[in-house]
């Protein structure tokens, strides 16, 4: 690793990943838009109850023990055949699980066509879990041009290969569900294929408590969240139908796809290279401080942009069969920022041994949501899309301080970096509205959409090319680290040399 907060290893890391997830975004994209055209805000509502169901199955059946593979400093055949061996038989009583009680949360949600939808998804809990301890393997190595080619290509031949064609003959929700299944069939066989390990069973071994304790650390903690990820659902799917929860979950799926993309390039990736920096706080100090002043001067104006266009966003891309789900997909967008937070704040826990910290103080807030949810989901999805920012802000707030004492960092580090992304959010707010202004009379989506983006861009690039400080040293350093091409122009508006930032000399 080199001086700075992120050696060479995890720049390069973060590249592919970020690489990858944007190929894995743009394919995410153009299947989410060609199904929801096809099938319907209804039978996604009746998909979207089956994935609340497996996205906590599949937090239980992986229980951790294959994210202790990625946590330890020296790793032994035996810790790989230990956590292989559990994960398969928790991914197989979780599958059997599921499949048994689908009658109950069929019944639950008052959908009757959930019941075949989340029968066929428990074979998902097995297939995840077999492949877990390959993927994070493939994570410790920092490995993520293998990582990231095998997560598009399974997402490739379970959507466009299989998804798409069966929704366009006809054959509903079910067209959702063997998409799935072969992505997640796909991810298993590629995986093993890329970092095989040995398959022999291990029910135990002298350091086994040792995983079992990261173990249970992890699945509370996935339990907490898959808590406050789907607590809207929950309730949605209960106080209200199918056709809420659809138009709720396709609004929830498009605004977390840029998030998605943020946090599948920069948190593995700032995980496994945090790891190797357990011992000095000062490096993970530096880039956990330097990743939060990039994000508030370019993530919270970007997502800022986003939420003022979301309404003509959704007219063009789904139609108005999804007309509701603007105004959702506006709010959505404004806590996302928050959400990047969060993800890239619990490494930080993780990798200063407060492994029970993301679970304990995350607990008192799944309270709150639950009797938010309660009261308010009945009024409808924008009430629970409301409440569901809200939580997100909440979460970024309480984790964030966390890691912040954790690295002993001051908070004032980041109030320059506040004022630039209000002046940047500023900036696009701005921007927006004059083209809607002027655009108004016309009622074309895709022109609005093009003129907003265009003139926002235009604004936002003019302002940085004759200032260039108002980056801000933190921002402009991690720019130059991935777009080294950018040297020339940022450099020469500095005092000090953007390699040694702001951050650095406060440590």
């Amino acid at each position: 690793m080199s001086t700075t907060g992120l050696g060479r290893s995890g720049v390069v890391a973060v590249k592919w990943s970020a690489i990858s997830t944007a190929a894995r975004f743009a394919l995410q994209l153009l299947a989410q838009v060609v199904l929801a055209r096809t099938l319907g805000p209804d039978i996604f509502g009746v998909f979207a109850i089956g994935m609340v169901v497996l996205t906590f199955a599949n937090f239980v059946s992986g229980f951790g023990f294959s994210w202790s593979l990625l946590q330890r400093p020296v790793l032994r055949e035996e810790d790989i055949r230990f956590a292989w061996t559990w994960q398969l038989a928790v991914g197989m009583l979780s599958m059997l699980a599921v499949y048994c009680l689908a009658p109950v949360l069929a019944d639950y949600f008052r959908e009757p066509r959930a019941q075949s939808v989340i029968e066929w998804l428990s074979l998902a809990c097995l297939l995840s879990a077999a492949a877990a301890p390959a993927t994070y393997l493939l994570q410790r190595d920092l490995n993520f041009r293998a990582t990231g080619l095998v997560q598009v290509g399974s997402y490739a031949a379970g959507y466009v290969v299989v998804g798409i064609p069966m929704a366009l003959a006809g054959w509903g929700a079910t067209s959702l569900v063997a998409a799935w299944l072969v992505q997640a069939g796909v991810l298993l066989v590629a995986s093993y294929a890329i970092k095989p390990h040995a398959l022999r069973l291990l029910w135990w071994y002298p350091d086994a408590a040792s995983a079992v304790g990261t173990g249970r650390a992890v699945f509370l903690t996935n339990v907490v969240n898959w808590l406050l990820n789907n607590l809207d659902r929950v309730f949605i799917g209960r106080l209200l139908n199918a056709q809420a929860l659809g138009l709720y979950n396709v609004a929830y799926n498009l605004a977390t796809m840029p998030n998605t993309l943020l946090l599948g390039a920069l948190q593995p990736a700032f995980l496994a290279a945090g790891a190797r920096l357990q011992d000095d706080r000062q490096r993970l100090g530096r880039a956990y401080a330097q990743m939060l002043a990039t994000i508030l001067v370019l993530v919270v104006p970007a997502f800022v942009f986003l939420a003022l266009i979301s309404e003509t966003l959704v007219r063009l891309l789904y139609g108005p069969q999804w007309h509701d789900a603007g105004w959702v997909l506006g709010i959505l967008f404004l806590s996302m920022p928050a959400y990047v937070i969060w993800g890239l704040s619990t490494p930080v826990l993780w990798n200063t041994d407060r492994k029970y910290y993301e679970f304990a103080l995350q607990l008192p807030i799944v309270g709150l949501g639950a009797l938010g949810f309660y009261l308010f989901s009945g009024l409808g999805i924008r009430a629970a899309a409301t409440v569901a920012a809200l939580l997100l802000v909440a979460r970024a707030l309480v984790i964030g301080v966390a890691a912040f004492r954790a690295l002993g960092l001051r908070f004032s580090v980041l109030l320059p970096h506040v004022a630039r992304s209000l002046f940047f959010c500023g900036l696009c707010v701005a921007a927006v509205l004059s083209s809607q202004h002027l655009l108004a009379r016309f009622g074309i989506p895709l022109i609005s959409l093009g003129a907003m983006t265009l003139s926002t861009l235009l604004t936002v690039a003019l302002c940085i090319a004759c200032r260039p400080q108002l980056l801000g040293q933190e921002t402009a350093s991690m720019m130059l680290r991935f777009f080294p091409a950018l040297g020339r122009f940022l450099q020469p508006a500095f005092s000090a040399p953007l390699s040694e930032t702001a951050a650095e000399q406060r440590f």
